[in-house]
């Protein structure tokens, strides 16, 4: 059994990481900005935390953080507001990173997205621009750091069924089920072959997906 830590816990896709984890025997604590989720994710088998990640110095995200077996950050602005957008995917996810090291919790999983990179080429007049400039700067840090960090990059999202299948894409593109997304997590947490590295994946262009814990172990 891993104590896991999900910032962002009302996320849809955490919303089906945590009965995953649960399922596994894992005990989860997710945390969230809202308490009138508290009861929607405390059904998923998870232990709701409120707190505004947007908000909290590095000291209180150490004291969630503490004890803890791993971190997941899925956590995110929703777009909108280009302010709020560095605010949360770029500065509270470094400060997560910090307090993930000042609480000795050395695992950390980054949910990002299929494009992140230092030549994503978003236009800067796109309303898409500011996180698709702060999930680069989060992942840029993460991966300078001395957590046992894995970025995962999902393309874009869809509401289909779990195929159980992905194909690792580092060309960028692609697309992929939130269940899918969701089931790569737990996978990840518990395959030490990830760690070290960023995974670009979809449900398949070209080629053939594999089953995620072929596909990981890569």
């Amino acid at each position: 059994m891993s104590r896991i830590l999900v910032f962002g816990g009302h996320g849809r896709i955490a919303l089906l990481l945590a009965p995953l984890l649960v399922a596994h025997g894992d005990e989860v604590t997710a945390v969230i900005r809202n308490p009138a989720h508290a009861d929607e994710v405390a059904a998923t088998g998870a232990t709701p935390v409120v707190s505004d990640v947007e908000t909290a110095d590095a000291a209180t995200l150490a004291s969630l953080i503490a004890g803890h077996d791993a971190v997941v950050w899925s956590a995110g602005a929703g777009g909108g507001d280009p302010r709020r957008t560095y605010a949360v995917d770029r500065d509270a996810a470094i400060r997560s990173m910090e307090a993930a090291a000042s609480a000795e919790v050395r695992r950390y999983v980054m949910v990002s997205w299929i494009g992140s990179a230092a030549d994503h080429g978003v236009d800067p007049e796109s309303s898409f621009f500011a996180y698709a400039d702060a999930k680069w700067a989060a992942d840029a840090h993460l991966a300078h750091t001395d957590l046992d960090w894995t970025i995962l990059g999902p393309g874009t999202l869809t509401f289909d069924p779990p195929t159980g299948l992905i194909q690792v894409d580092e060309s960028g593109r692609g697309s992929v089920a939130r269940a899918d997304v969701a089931a790569v997590i737990a996978r990840t947490l518990a395959e030490p072959a990830t760690i070290g590295k960023t995974i670009r994946f979809g449900n398949g262009l070209d080629g053939t997906p594999a089953p995620i814990a072929e596909a990981l172990r890569g």
